[in-house]
């Protein structure tokens, strides 16, 4: 199968590491036009050579914005205002025990998970539509399911996209703009190494710390490893893609067989 998306432009939130990069570089593979985004101009300069280094002949857009925020929202917009494939990878993650989040906490995981997409769904969908294409993915999770007793403020998030998702999907209906999103399962980034290690013993080496990690925390999981970035970004550059014109409104899953359900 050839996905050839050469003359499209693609915005990846929260994409100067992790499975965002991974996402970046994946789309410019397949001949997109990237904008890369992260809140800091200086790292994410650095994260755009990390990704011109991986993919030399692909065409990156440094897009500095903090996206939790309707200002970052709108300079992103002015930044980069035609975008046909928009990939809403931004979050933020980490254990808390459930009666100790605070409104604060709460409030600012809806922000970033959940209203930091929305914003740029409202912004380029009515675009997108007008043209008569395009691509919108929110990138999910297994916790949107599975909502992990230590961090249930992240699986509302995560869930709430699913609705979000497929909301946006009827709106769009018929316009030739595909709306979906993609159930990540635990996905070894750099984050979630921080994360495993406040979960098992800090001087086990990362293989055991990882092996320890799905036995103890993600029994559930079939592939009994963490995913890589790039089995995420695999997905997303399909659905990204002609040949995914007619998977539109749902939640496909990339999760290593961690939901047991037939269905999300």
């Amino acid at each position: 199968m050839h996905l050839d998306l050469t003359g499209r432009t693609a915005l990846v939130t929260g994409s100067s590491q992790g499975i965002g990069a991974a996402i970046a570089a994946g789309l410019a593979r397949a001949g997109a036009r990237v904008g890369v985004n992260g809140r800091r101009a200086d790292r994410l300069d650095k994260s755009v050579d990390e990704l011109r280094s991986q993919v030399p002949d692909g065409e990156f857009v440094p897009v500095a914005a903090d996206l939790g925020t309707e200002e970052g929202a709108a300079g992103a917009v002015d930044a980069l205002p035609d975008v046909d494939i928009l990939v809403n990878n931004l979050g933020i993650f980490g254990p808390r025990p459930a009666l100790e989040i605070s409104d604060d906490e709460w409030r600012r995981y809806f922000e970033i998970n959940v209203l930091a997409g929305v914003r740029l769904t409202r912004a380029y969908l009515p675009r997108m539509r007008d043209r008569g294409w395009g691509r919108i993915l929110y990138i999910a999770s297994d916790s949107a399911v599975v909502v992990p007793a230590e961090m249930i403020h992240y699986g509302m998030s995560k869930t709430a996209l699913l609705a979000v998702s497929r909301g946006f999907a009827k709106e769009a209906a018929g316009s030739g703009v595909t709306v979906n999103s993609v159930i990540a399962g635990p996905t070894h980034t750099e984050g979630v190494e921080d994360f495993v290690y406040e979960l098992v013993d800090r001087d086990l080496p990362w293989d055991d710390a990882q092996r320890v990690f799905m036995r103890d925390h993600r029994p559930q999981s079939l592939l009994q490893r963490l995913i890589e970035p790039e089995e995420i970004a695999n997905m997303v550059v399909y659905l990204s893609s002609e040949q995914a014109s007619a998977t539109t409104g749902g939640a496909v899953r990339v999760d290593g067989g961690y939901v047991d359900s037939i269905l999300p």
